[in-house]
């Protein structure tokens, strides 16, 4: 992209705006002959060693998030074009935004274009839905426009940023996705921002789970699609399916021609051109440690009669002498007195209990279904099915299940009659599917901790964008304590000072089974509140609409983290705004982040509190037993010093263990690109 222009004082009028439109005839990512009949980015052997080398020139070169030099040139020129186009009427309007469909179709992607259509953008929203860009989502939406991505603060208004690099794009004919979490978000954000999209004319379309194959294709086909994460990438494994190796036009047209087959009518997506990804990090670092399998329909693996035999096995073992448990890395690992201890009563049980391998492969899993999945933590039962909870968002995964029969392994457990395992017919992770977009960008307002990360991976240089109000957050302390039995009794009398005060306070546990135990001690203490977790997900929106209210109480997992607004009422921020509650740390800290970010929005006033223990996950599985150890003398809190230290030291742990997880993970996804490749075949 070239440098903007530094304009001169004077604003420009109508006519001149629409001579200073430079009408090159270079194509930006439009379908067409160019970038093939299905576009996506190809990483051919010279393509991975050219980024083998980046990686390691990586320090001789500044980010392209470096331009910041020309965002306030970049902002003059937008507002010359706004002072323009305030003087305009509605017949002329729709004349120019007519034109500007025009001459984006034609002319490149220029810093002064993206400033004309920045600025038309912006005054059809205030027009349209009462709202206006401020220079900050400007600044953000020319990042992501440039294939960069974001880091605005919470509540800055990421939903409205994206349209500006939506509209801009989509008016010069390129396909955008605009890719978040879960269905909630993609369907809320698709209907508060359609009448922008409407107003120049654009289709709009929306993918969630309960949209059916046909509604796919047509959202697919719009001009800006809202669609979830893993709804884009199983839509993407069932058109490279349809497709088999076949993504080469002149191939499907030789197919077509000899079968009499049309295959491409039959794709749902029409490639991948530009995604705007929104909460980034959560998908492309959180969600990025587990492959994405699309199943076909299930049959029996010929084990459903054994599953309940090897649970019963798995009583008999004793942990540490039968067998090793390893929380972290969640893996379970027979001994030698395990393997022979199972051989002498599994032996009699005869059928597949006389296979060494077998034997021991079914009494691994019904370990792991005993020791390492606790009901109401990593799975909730509901309507006789086992649902995993997602351990990042506390929500719910409906559409999900473990492999290689372990989800089977605990509805035995659970009690209900086993599933048919379903049958893999695809596969693909996060980091392999992303890459494959002609242009990549996203936002988030936790991006700077992993920023090395998501460059050597994706690419992405990180842009800080600044704050369009001053901060009022304040915190009020941090405190630690040895045992966990000694921090819940704190954690409620902190809530009971601020609900005495009126104050909303939204409380952030991890697990299920924590938010339900805190519950308990607040109806024992008689304070009245709310609670949401992967129980109450269909009510999220109206819990979290309620969470800002005077002297409201809301305990939540890490679902009101991400996304979601809590409007204050009014008395509310004289009061000194909402009050949040980290009950205990996370494995990162840009989590903790992310619900401290729940206060303190937009200038708001708020504040937050941070409780901790010892005997919490993090520093028990990251750093064992030796924090207690340390602090065998002291008899409850331990200094506020000591006990950050421990966390920060935890968290370094455990960070590092999930990066190292995600790049073995994208290794064995490059490892099975190069098999596939060699024989023609799909994912």
């Amino acid at each position: 992209m070239s440098s903007a222009p530094t304009p001169s004082s004077a604003p420009l009028d109508p006519a001149e705006i629409t001579a200073r439109f430079a009408a090159r005839a270079r194509p930006f990512l439009r379908p067409g002959v160019r970038f093939g009949l299905y576009p996506q980015r190809r990483l051919a052997a010279d393509e991975r060693l050219e980024r083998t080398l980046e990686r390691l020139l990586l320090p001789l070169h500044p980010p392209r998030a470096a331009r910041v030099r020309q965002w306030p040139a970049f902002l003059r020129e937008l507002e010359r074009y706004d002072r323009a186009l305030r003087q305009l009427n509605e017949p002329d309007m729709e004349r120019w935004i007519q034109a500007l469909r025009r001459r984006l179709w034609r002319a490149h992607l220029s810093p002064e274009n993206i400033a004309c259509a920045f600025a038309t953008v912006r005054e059809l929203t205030q027009r349209t839905l009462g709202l206006r860009h401020h220079d900050q989502q400007v600044i953000a939406g020319w990042a992501l426009l440039d294939g960069l991505l974001a880091e605005m603060v919470t509540g800055e208004g990421k939903t409205l940023t994206a349209t500006l690099a939506a509209c801009t794009a989509a008016l010069a004919g390129i396909p955008v996705h605009i890719v978040t979490v879960n269905d909630y978000l993609a369907r809320r954000d698709a209907e508060l921002m359609a009448p922008i999209y409407r107003r120049f004319g654009l289709s709009v379309g929306v993918v969630t789970a309960d949209v059916a194959t046909r509604e796919r294709r047509t959202a697919y086909a719009a001009d800006i699609t809202y669609c979830t994460s893993q709804q884009l990438v199983f839509d993407y494994l069932r058109d490279r399916l349809t497709l088999g190796g076949d993504v080469d036009e002149l191939r499907l047209q030789l197919s077509a021609l000899c079968t009499g087959e049309r295959r491409t009518e039959q794709l749902l997506l029409r490639g991948l051109y530009f995604a705007i990804v929104d909460e980034a990090d959560s998908i492309f670092v959180d969600e990025a440690r587990t492959p994405l399998i699309l199943a076909g329909a299930g049959g029996d693996n010929g084990f459903a009669e054994h599953y309940r035999p090897a649970l019963w096995l798995a009583e008999q073992l004793q942990p540490g002498h039968d067998f090793t448990l390893d929380e972290t890395a969640r893996r379970i690992a027979l001994t030698r007195n395990g393997a022979r201890r199972l051989a002498e009563i599994g032996r009699p049980l005869g059928s597949v209990w006389a296979d060494q391998r077998k034997r021991e492969a079914l009494t691994e899993q019904a370990l792991a279904a005993r020791h390492l999945y606790q009901r109401d933590r990593h799975y909730l039962v509901r309507n006789g099915r086992v649902e995993i909870i997602d351990e990042h968002t506390g929500r719910t995964l409906p559409d999900r299940s473990w492999e290689q029969g372990l989800q089977q392994m605990i509805e035995v457990k659970e009690g209900l009659p086993p599933s048919a395992p379903p049958q893999p017919l695809a596969r693909i992770s996060y980091q392999r599917f992303f890459q494959r977009y002609l242009r990549l960008a996203g936002m988030s307002g936790t991006l700077r901790e992993v920023g090395g990360e998501l460059r050597r991976v994706y690419g992405l240089s990180v842009v800080t964008v600044p704050r369009h109000r001053p901060s009022q957050l304040r915190t009020s302390g941090a405190h630690y304590f040895r045992r966990a039995a000694d921090k819940w009794p704190a954690i409620v009398q902190a809530i009971q000072r601020e609900h005495a005060a009126g104050r909303p306070v939204l409380v952030g546990t991890r697990t299920l089974v924590e938010s339900e135990q805190l519950s308990a001690l607040l109806n024992s203490a008689g304070v009245v509140h709310q609670i949401l977790n992967a129980r109450q997900d269909a009510d999220e929106a109206a819990i979290v609409a309620r969470a800002g209210q005077t002297a409201q109480v809301t305990i939540a997992t890490n679902m009101a983290g991400r996304g979601t607004d809590i409007v204050l009422a009014e008395q509310v921020s004289a009061r000194g705004g909402l009050h949040v509650i980290l009950c205990a740390p996370n494995d990162s800290r840009r989590v903790d982040r992310q619900l401290i970010g729940r206060c303190a929005r937009q200038g708001d006033p708020g504040s937050y509190e941070v409780f901790g223990s010892l005997e919490d996950d993090v520093i028990r599985l990251q750093l064992g037993n030796w924090p207690r150890w340390f602090t065998r003398r002291t008899v409850s809190m331990i200094p506020t010093w000591l006990g950050a230290g421990f966390v920060w030291l935890a968290q370094q742990l455990a960070e590092h263990r999930h990066r190292r997880a995600r790049r073995a993970l994208l290794r064995d996804d490059e490892r099975r690109d190069e098999r596939m490749a060699f024989s023609g075949r799909a994912e």
